[in-house]
């Protein structure tokens, strides 16, 4: 099947074929050859942009480069849509823009989250060799280990691209600072941070307290009212992989910091290709704050967001 589809996809696209034509070449009907590009299109053989200088989304992206010196992706969504389609649309695109990214002989960190897991539902098929999806944090809670909320998204990854998976079974947050510190020391505990340490990629959305689809890291259980009380006195906007950071992009001097088991800001900037993937103008300020940063290398975005970014 696919070695047809590829075939009725280049005489198609490429040698500019009719499909009366391929399916003559391909001694098939003209249906058959109509389900073989279809196949060709769901699966990623074909990857269809509209590229026009005049478009708005384009002179999006070109602005947000130039501002951040991000390679930015906007997604076009009316302005009225719904702030759950408006995520399905962003992780429709992700799964796309993803292709391009995921390659042989790679280590991917994930975040596990809201976006993420959106994002995972809509993963395009491509089988790579010797890659491996690594999750960036723990998951558990004092209500949840977490374990299946994270390996579902992770799972969904490796399944898409016939890679393997690591989970990182710890909490998300540990109680005391020093139990992190000798759990960190653990042989089984560095081999995961070894990895996270040699990522070629890093896929990950930013929270916000105030997304209007709740970041699960806000809406799970994960924090107490006073920790976010004492979030919001050290003007906090944002968190990647549970590591907070504040409007201008630093995250020093957070005490809740201490005690995350996502990867510090700094190793994030060291790895080559860092896509942040983000819905919905309500995470304005976490992701202006991911971005001052400079957490990402590649952005992809939904108009209005990008919109209200620039302005």
């Amino acid at each position: 099947m696919i070695g047809r589809a590829l075939t009725a996809a280049h005489l198609y696209y490429v040698q500019d074929r009719t499909m009366d034509a391929i399916a003559h070449e391909l001694d098939t009907s003209r249906s058959t050859v109509s389900r073989l590009l279809t196949y060709a299109r769901s699966t990623g053989i074909v990857d269809i942009r509209i590229r026009s200088p005049f478009a708005a989304p384009q002179r999006l992206e070109e602005r947000l480069a130039d501002r951040y010196g991000v390679t930015a992706q906007v997604v076009p969504v009316p302005d009225d849509t719904t702030e759950v389609d408006r995520l399905q649309r962003v992780a429709v695109a992700a799964g796309h823009a993803l292709l391009e990214l995921v390659h042989d002989d790679m280590t991917i960190g994930v975040a596990w989250g809201s976006t993420t897991e959106a994002v995972s539902r809509h993963l395009v098929p491509k089988a790579v060799r010797g890659t491996t999806f690594v999750q960036l944090n723990g998951s558990g809670n004092t209500q949840t280990t977490g374990i299946l909320y994270a390996s579902e998204i992770l799972s969904r990854f490796a399944a898409a691209y016939e890679a393997s998976a690591q989970q990182f079974p710890v909490p998300a947050f540990f109680d005391d600072p020093q139990t992190k510190e000798g759990m960190w020391r653990e042989r089984s505990t560095r081999r995961i941070l070894d990895m996270q340490a040699s990522m070629d990629l890093v896929v990950f959305s930013t929270g916000s307290a105030g997304s209007r689809v709740p970041s699960h890291v806000y809406s799970g259980g994960y924090l107490e009212a006073d920790e976010l009380d004492e979030l919001s006195e050290e003007g906090v906007v944002g968190d990647i992989a549970t590591v907070f950071f504040r409007a201008d992009g630093s995250s020093d001097g957070i005490a809740l910091n201490d005690r995350a088991t996502g990867p510090t800001l700094e190793l994030l900037r060291r790895v080559p290709r860092r896509l942040c993937i983000v819905s919905g103008v309500s995470k304005l300020a976490s992701l202006r704050g991911a971005l001052e940063a400079r957490t990402a290398t590649d952005l992809l975005v939904d108009e209005a967001t990008a919109r209200a970014l620039l302005e």
